[in-house]
């Protein structure tokens, strides 16, 4: 099974949807994937989402199906630094706080447990535990027991912040470090390959990741999930 990760395009924020030049990348990342064989589509509830996700739908004539776990996380919390903003706090704990994600929890820092995104986080990973065991994944501690054969293409459309939380439990890489390490701009386009081989444990390949070739010269750089 091919999994593949596509953030949304440019937002609107306050209105919760895409700019002219988010619309722009939604059609290029269409046609781009128009040769992925995917038989499934999914997205965020969010409309900025929804939104990127149709102009893929309506090219391969598929239907979006919503996975309301996959909404944008929020964050903050009371005397976290710059409210509670989960990007600059990854930061600060890789560049300034020599925080070892070896041996140290980063569930337990100060910055993240008692930060509001910690229920988000949570339910994303155990709502996208059940989405992989529908599709004949079961996850056991940092593998995957394959159920039965899957050679599915399926995208998923979602968020720099939901996106990194499935990403991080999927990997088995610390959310935090994620986020700080792994940034993804709009409309890019991430590949996990989950091996089929029913009866056995498989680990999850990252084939590509940030793949943003299709935006060439529309607003292309990596941009920072909103302003803490």
């Amino acid at each position: 099974m091919r999994f593949l990760f596509i953030r949304h395009g440019e937002p609107d924020y306050e209105k919760d949807c895409l700019t002219p030049t988010g619309t722009l990348q939604a059609k290029a990342v269409a046609k781009r994937l128009t040769g992925e064989n995917i038989s499934e589509i999914y997205s965020s509830p969010l409309g900025r989402a929804k939104e990127t996700a149709s102009y893929t739908a309506e090219n391969l004539g598929l239907e979006v199906v919503t996975l309301d776990f996959m909404k944008e996380v929020l964050w903050g919390g009371d005397n976290i630094p710059n409210k509670g903003h989960i990007w600059s706090l990854s930061d600060k704990m890789i560049n300034e706080d020599n925080f070892d994600f070896c041996s140290q929890d980063w569930k337990e820092h100060p910055y993240f447990k008692n930060n509001i995104v910690m229920p988000y986080y949570e339910k994303i990973a155990d709502s996208i535990d059940a989405f992989l065991a529908q599709q004949g994944y079961r996850h056991d501690g940092q593998r995957f027991f394959c159920n039965q054969e899957n050679t599915k293409t399926i995208a998923l459309f979602s968020h720099g912040g939901s996106g990194g939380a499935a990403l991080s439990h999927i990997l088995s890489l610390p959310f935090p470090y994620v986020l700080c390490v792994f940034p993804y701009a709009y409309t890019s386009v991430i590949t996990l390959d989950f091996p089929s081989k029913q009866g056995e444990y498989v680990h999850p390949h990252v084939e590509l990741f940030n793949d943003v070739a299709h935006i060439k010269g529309l607003g292309d750089k990596v941009k920072i999930q909103q302003k803490c």
